[in-house]
């Protein structure tokens, strides 16, 4: 997987855009006879977990934002957040005659073009478009650049003057003119019970609080339909797959306001569905849905935080399921022990292994963050390895990826447009598929990772 960086590929002006690191990297992968994700990253590199390197989107776009700081995402302070633009500005011309929506699929554009050898032989296989920080379809509502420390429950990043104007209009088309943005969210590292608009039986529940979630959440979806739309223009008849990533926002999922998934644009609560919608969104795209957090247990977090990564992976994987839709997936930290693959594993393949054909329940693929030292140390390789003959449940390596159902056929035309009542509909909730809590897949238990650790002891000692 590799991020094509939109502040390296068209940082000398509009258009000009120079893939030349890209080719000379995509024929060494080529020589080494492996495959390539790519990711059409319109965001800055640095501030995220794991970000080794400060890359900034283009300094052209961010001289334009010296003049017009309303261009990048705002809390209620006035705190502006470069790291992309503002979904506020998707369709505004203020790019030297573009739009944002217009500057991506230019850029997607030429990346087919110059790629397009890549792309005929193969080489490229997935195509994910990256729709907001860290390349995920949700606005920048917890950024450690503005002090924001976790479990914060973040801010909503509406305040902007576009998406101000945008909101204001839409409350005159209820016949609501007086109605504002929310100004009781609390701060960045607030807990739900200390806000006004989070706490139990308060503004989130109200006819305006439900107002303004479902405005701020569908100008998510909207941004990822455009965006997706004409992704599917540009790679129109390639043989890959578009993917979209949404984040794991696992903390305060188990408290009833579901704040922090509210903050980032996730109309997600226990009587309606947030990430189904999304999954339909992607479906008439034919795209792939990546979801993150996968290694992460319920037991592994500090109960007064209310998280609850296992019940949220299932609530998502199990919506893009029943949208029909293909979901990837991939861990949130780098992880090297049993216990984290043993999770991925459960939810690669929840029900396990189908010893009389297919198994119903699949993940398309696993991203695994990341390639490193501390991977190819000698004892966390060894169970990586353990951990990859399981996912393809103990059978040898098959180079042919259309043996075992994964041939890539022309990419289609995107399907209609939804309307508001196919998305209303997918809020619905419904109960995730069954997880086998069973498996047999796993990758070793407390047993062995107790001789690993003597045996590295006896290691220490005999050195």
């Amino acid at each position: 997987m590799v991020d094509v960086w939109w502040g390296i590929v068209e940082s000398k002006g509009p258009k000009q855009y120079d893939w030349t690191a890209y080719r000379s990297l995509f024929q060494i992968v080529q020589r080494c006879n492996l495959k390539i994700q790519a990711i059409m990253s319109f965001h800055q590199c640095g501030g995220n977990v794991g970000d080794a390197v400060n890359i900034p989107i283009p300094q052209w776009v961010l001289g334009i934002g010296e003049k017009d700081s309303d261009i990048f995402y705002t809390n209620k302070n006035g705190n502006r957040n470069r790291e992309c633009l503002t979904i506020g500005v998707d369709n505004q011309p203020l790019f030297y005659g573009r739009t944002a929506v217009q500057m991506y699929s230019d850029y997607m554009k030429s990346f087919r073009e110059s790629m397009s050898d890549f792309l005929e032989s193969e080489l490229i296989i997935d195509i994910e478009v990256g729709l907001g920080p860290a390349g995920e379809l949700r606005c920048p509502s917890y950024p450690e650049s503005q002090g924001w420390v976790f479990p914060g429950i973040g801010e909503f990043q509406c305040y902007d003057k576009y998406l101000e104007a945008d909101f204001k209009e839409a409350a005159i088309n209820v016949g609501h003119p007086k109605w504002e943005l929310p100004d009781n969210a609390g701060s960045y590292n607030a807990t739900p019970e200390s806000t006004e608009f989070f706490c139990p039986n308060r503004t989130y529940l109200t006819d305006r609080g439900q107002f303004f979630l479902t405005w701020y959440s569908n100008k998510l979806i909207t941004h990822g339909d455009q965006i997706m739309d004409e992704a599917n223009k540009v790679f129109l008849g390639c043989r890959v797959k578009l993917a979209a990533k949404v984040a794991g926002i696992h903390w305060w999922y188990k408290d009833d306001s579901h704040a922090t998934e509210l903050t980032s644009g996730y109309y997600n609560l226990n009587d309606r569905d947030g990430y189904r919608p999304i999954a339909r969104m992607l479906s008439r795209h034919h795209a792939i849905l990546n979801f993150t957090c996968l290694e992460m247990r319920d037991s592994e977090q500090i109960a007064a935080d209310k998280c609850g990564p296992e019940e949220l992976v299932q609530q998502v994987l199990s919506g893009g399921w029943r949208e029909k839709i293909e979901v990837a997936g991939e861990n949130a930290l780098s992880r090297y022990d049993r216990a984290a693959y043993n999770q991925i594993l459960l939810n690669a393949r929840p029900n396990g292994v189908n010893r009389d054909g297919p198994p119903e329940l699949k993940m398309y693929g696993i991203i695994y963050l990341r390639l490193s030292d501390n991977l190819l140390d000698r004892n966390n390789f060894k169970i990586f390895k353990t951990f990859v003959k399981k996912m393809h449940a103990d059978q040898d390596h098959c180079a042919d990826s259309r043996k075992y159902g994964q041939c890539l056929d022309p990419l289609e035309r995107s399907n209609p447009k939804l309307s508001a009542e196919d998305l209303l509909e997918a809020t619905e909730p419904m109960k995730p598929f069954p997880w086998d809590k069973e498996t047999d897949m796993s990758v070793g238990g407390e047993l062995a990772d107790f001789f690993d650790k003597f045996i590295e002891k006896i290691t220490s000692i005999l050195k």
